[in-house]
């Protein structure tokens, strides 16, 4: 138990050592936890600039032409081969460099247009997207452009922007979100001038044909107070480097097309000067990278939902039962409506994310998180939605659906695509941590070195106390304290007014009842997890309110009468209010330690008896599956045979 607690420790430690611990510029997201509605943020709306719009315009009709010319995402789904031509010519028109300056060769793009490019990608070809966003959202080009020499960028992003594929080697087989058991490792020689690097990185995406990826390992720990610190670095490494190999090429449900692998490292040199920032910021290097990163995600999402919204609209007109079309039965208008709001809803969220990354004055480590979690969950929900309107023709295979006459609408292909983005760059439970974290980082401040006081803050008890006692004299009043109402708008309805309202209303309650839950749990508050979840949520659900409503005020003030944003906001906002009082419900009332009773009976195995019906001989340990399989060829072979 002791061992399992100082390792708990060291990956926590690692793991707060990586995080930025100061909010240098304002965050939407943040002051919300804090019970503070910041609708200044939101509103007005932010529009892209004309001049940059026509630049995004242009370039996504370039690749519209290329994807029309050259891609069929019904064979790629179907052969798992994807055609080098359309990397080549997504690499003639930028589409590799959309996110590196212009000085080094790239389109030097905005991060609303770069999510533009990924959104109409999106409603393509996803294999497409992962290819794309990969490369530069957390591949080489991000970190050296946020933490890379002048030197490294001038050797490497010239390469890259021309096309040269790129990919960030982080996941290990035993190793997903715990730094601390990173097993891969980064030795220096004795004259300093270069690395060996050793280990296996797996599920690396673009890795198995990469000229180069960024290389996460362990590089001798540092010393503090007589005890070693694990340090983990950053390195750009050269696939053609001696000692680098592809052992395996991973198959998954969708996306058939990508390449992703399982790579190995044999005493790889890596010139030291190949270090991206300073020994042991590897971790922050991920995190940071990841911020800005995560936005491809979303945007592509959005980019899926509303392809197939223009298929529902059709499908739903065009199916008649019992006399009158499908979207007529309201079990099936309450889909299609969902559908609808959700889509805006993610779109709106989008952009305004993006355009936050655009700004140099916004901290949007929480809005990209919300972004992608919100966005991926949503696009699943959509596309499982919709798969059920099309009743058995979302279950069949777009190609069998072609071959016997009727439009192959993909909603089968994309969905098995679209799930793992529910995993991909922090899984759903990894992004409800990090929110929760940043959620509480002010109380954690200055409650935990009087909960759980370490070195020097046990000495400063009384101290903390009174810094703590003078915080929290001035703030908790004011989540009490009626929420402003001034919104300065002039176009949204009644309803929508009232959404206002609620939201400001609620960002105080949020904030009250996550002060008061953590008095409650105090330093176990960790381990409830699922009540941390929902308090997530609930701040997840009003942000996008916000954007929501910021924008239907935008599109209301154009005047526009072909434009019927409002009914959507109101869906949108009504869903998410009764999101948030189930949520407020689930903190207080709920059956978590059930669950956490009967896992822990799974975990013994007192459910075996469920079982013996199918299986005569129970497994006894994890490595029996083995017994049970046919003969499997040793990565090693697969990987000869497939090259062979």
């Amino acid at each position: 138990m002791a061992t399992q607690d100082s390792a708990k420790d060291q990956a926590m430690e690692m793991a707060e050592s990586a995080r930025e611990t100061e909010w240098k510029f304002p965050s939407f997201t943040a002051e919300l936890f804090q019970g503070n509605f910041r609708w200044d943020l939101l509103h007005p709306y932010p529009k892209q600039d004309a001049d940059d719009k026509q630049v995004g315009d242009e370039l996504i009709e370039k690749v519209r032409v290329v994807l029309e010319a050259h891609l069929d995402p019904i064979a790629v789904d179907h052969t798992g081969e994807y055609p080098q031509i359309v990397l080549d010519e997504l690499a003639k028109i930028g589409v590799f460099g959309m996110k590196i300056d212009k000085k080094y060769g790239g389109l030097g793009l905005s991060q609303w247009n770069y999510g533009r490019v990924l959104s109409f990608i999106g409603s393509y070809c996803q294999s497409t997207v992962t290819w794309v966003s990969a490369h530069q959202s957390i591949g080489v080009p991000q970190p050296l452009k946020l933490f890379g020499t002048d030197a490294q960028k001038e050797q490497f992003l010239p390469r890259l922007a021309k096309g040269e594929i790129s990919a960030f080697a982080l996941t290990e087989p035993d190793v997903g979100s715990d730094p601390a058991k990173m097993a891969t490792t980064a030795t220096p020689s004795e004259d300093g001038s270069y690395y060996l690097i050793n280990g296996e990185k797996l599920w690396c995406t673009n890795g198995p044909a990469a000229s180069m990826m960024v290389v996460m390992a362990k590089t001798p720990p540092k010393i503090k107070d007589g005890r070693e610190i694990p340090q983990i670095s950053t390195f750009v490494v050269e696939a053609n480097s001696p000692g680098f190999k592809v052992v395996h090429h991973c198959k998954f449900m969708g996306l058939k097309g990508i390449a992703n692998g399982l790579l190995t490292f044999t005493n790889v040199k890596v010139p030291a000067e190949n270090m991206i920032g300073k020994p042991g910021q590897g971790l922050k290097i991920a995190l940071t990278t990841l911020n800005a990163g995560r936005l491809g995600i979303p945007a592509s999402a959005a980019g899926s939902c509303k392809k197939f919204l223009i298929d529902c609209e059709e499908w739903v007109n065009h199916r008649v039962q019992w006399g009158v079309p499908i979207g007529k039965h309201q079990s099936i208008s309450r889909k299609i409506a969902n559908m609808a709001s959700d889509t805006y809803a993610m779109e709106s969220l989008v952009y305004t994310a993006c355009s936050f990354a655009d700004r140099k004055n916004a901290d949007i480590r929480l809005e990209a998180a919300a972004a992608k979690y919100f966005c991926t969950e949503t696009c699943w929900r959509v596309l499982d939605d919709f798969l059920q309107v099309r009743g058995g023709r979302g279950f069949e295979d777009d190609t069998s659906l072609y071959e016997r006459g009727e439009k192959p609408v993909p909603v089968n292909r994309i969905l098995r695509d679209m799930r793992v983005g529910r995993i991909f760059e922090g899984s759903t439970e990894v992004m409800h941590l990090i929110m929760a974290r940043e959620a509480m980082d002010t109380h954690f401040r200055l409650v935990m070195p009087i909960l759980m006081p370490k070195g020097d803050q046990k000495k400063q008890k009384w101290a903390n106390i009174v810094k703590a006692a003078k915080f929290y004299i001035g703030w908790y009043p004011k989540v009490w304290m009626p929420a402003s109402m001034d919104f300065n708008v002039s176009h949204l309805s009644t309803a929508n007014r009232d959404h206002l309202a609620y939201a400001a209303k609620t960002c105080k309650r949020l904030a009250r009842t996550l002060f008061h839950t953590m008095g409650k749990y105090k330093e176990k508050l960790e381990f409830e997890q699922l009540i941390l979840a929902n308090f997530v949520d609930i701040g997840v659900d009003l942000f996008v309110m916000g954007c929501v409503l910021s924008k239907t005020e935008h599109l209301l003030a154009q005047n526009k009468t072909d434009q019927t944003p409002q009914e959507l906001a109101d869906l949108f906002c009504a869903n998410a209010r009764k999101r948030i009082e189930d949520n407020f419900r689930a903190v207080k009332k709920n059956h978590n330690q059930t669950f956490n009773k009967v896992a822990d009976s799974l975990m013994e195995g007192k459910y075996r008896w469920m079982c013996t019906d199918i299986y005569e001989d129970l497994p006894t340990a994890y490595q029996d599956y083995e017994k049970n399989l046919p003969n499997v060829p040793e990565a090693e072979e697969l990987a000869t045979a497939e090259s062979d």
